[in-house]
């Protein structure tokens, strides 16, 4: 190679390994700052009895224990119901259908619902849960609607993680003598883990940071919800109705900053579990 050439090779790979790690260091910078901004403004109240007590006062006072409830249901309502439907429908995009009409059908709409926003899911939600189906304002209308504008991000990371898996590991099991469910579950899906487990870890926490869709589906009562047909507020609901109404600054920066911990602690504990496993 002559030697100008060398060098305008090294000087271009140098610099675009410089534009990386900048890239890299200022998404750190943003992150780190938002953190430091909400330790600030709302480590004064962040204590275990944040956690563990009533709100009190519309949410001047007290903690959110029953926010707290009323969020890991509605997460737990939308998972249980968006996983095994949009996991399922990867497998059946990926294995058992070729590309046709249906197909794209499918996949485009999918990729248009991930693009809707929220409000829109949330009226959606409104109209055939709360009222069409009588489901009132519940923690039940709110995990469905949630379940709808989940789903395409499940089942288009699921489909990706799927078709990452090579064809010959396929081609392994078969020579084998398995089934093609058996090849599914014992070698394709074991492969693809790490790509699922992270599409429902991003679902997960945009079900946590919801706010439009779950005001008009699961209500904004503060009291602890007993059945998944009373009324709930999430965590995200709470801050935003303690900031829009200025009820409380203090409550609503500690509010987000236990809501931003939590969704690190999952963070953190589904990382741990994946490299264990590896």
């Amino acid at each position: 190679m002559d030697p100008k050439t060398r060098a305008e090779n090294v000087f271009y790979n140098n610099l675009g390994l410089a534009l990386c790690q900048g890239m890299s260091i200022l998404v750190a910078a943003i992150l780190a700052a938002i953190m430091l901004f909400l330790i600030i403004k709302g480590i004064g109240r962040f204590n275990p009895s944040f956690f563990l007590t009533l709100p009190i006062d519309l949410g001047r006072e007290g903690g959110i224990s029953s926010i707290i409830i009323s969020t890991g249901l509605l997460a737990l309502v939308s998972l249980l119901i968006a996983v095994p439907l949009g996991i399922g429908t990867a497998i059946y995009l990926t294995e058992y259908t070729r590309q046709g009409i249906f197909t794209t059908i499918i996949r485009f709409g999918a990729e248009c619902l991930a693009g809707i926003p929220s409000i829109i899911f949330g009226l959606f939600g409104f109209m055939l849960f709360v009222v069409y189906l009588r489901l009132g304002w519940s923690i039940l209308a709110g995990g469905l609607t949630l379940t709808c504008m989940v789903l395409p991000t499940i089942i288009r990371t699921s489909e990706e993680a799927i078709k990452s898996v090579p064809q010959n590991m396929r081609y392994l099991g078969y020579s084998l003598g398995a089934t093609k469910f058996q090849t599914i579950t014992r070698i394709v899906l074991p492969q693809a883990k790490n790509g699922i487990l992270t599409g429902v870890i991003l679902s997960l926490g945009r079900v946590i940071g919801e706010t439009a869709c779950v005001i008009f589906t699961a209500g904004i009562s503060m009291d602890t919800p007993t059945s998944l047909f009373d009324s709930g507020r999430s965590m995200a609901v709470h801050f935003y109705i303690l900031a829009r109404e200025g009820l409380s600054m203090e409550m609503a920066y500690t509010t987000a900053l236990a809501l931003v911990f939590f969704i690190l602690i999952i963070n953190l504990i589904t990382n741990f579990l994946i490299r264990k496993k590896n």
